[in-house]
């Protein structure tokens, strides 16, 4: 499985967003620490959940973290967030 699709879903599985969108960056960041030439070291996710409504944005990152704390520890070098409750979406 892809690291892109590993992320998807379990993103998906613990927040059941309105909204994911998880882009591949890897390309932006060939030559630089932590980059493989295969890719999928660098991600940007956006995601849109209910699940945040009234969490700050330190605790919206740290449960992202959480859940997806293999890939971080393995594959996944750097990885950007846009995390919002649906009513901030708007």
């Amino acid at each position: 499985m892809k690291v892109a699709d590993s992320i998807r879903r379990k993103l998906d599985q613990a927040f059941r967003p309105e909204h994911l969108d998880v882009e591949d960056e890897s390309h932006r960041h060939a030559g630089h620490a932590g980059a493989r030439p295969e890719g999928e070291t660098h991600f940007h996710v956006t995601l849109v959940s209910a699940a945040f409504a009234g969490v700050s944005r330190i605790d919206r990152q740290r449960r992202v973290h959480e859940i997806l704390a293999e890939e971080l520890k393995g594959p996944v070098h750097a990885l950007a967030l846009s995390l919002k409750a649906p009513e901030e979406a708007r």
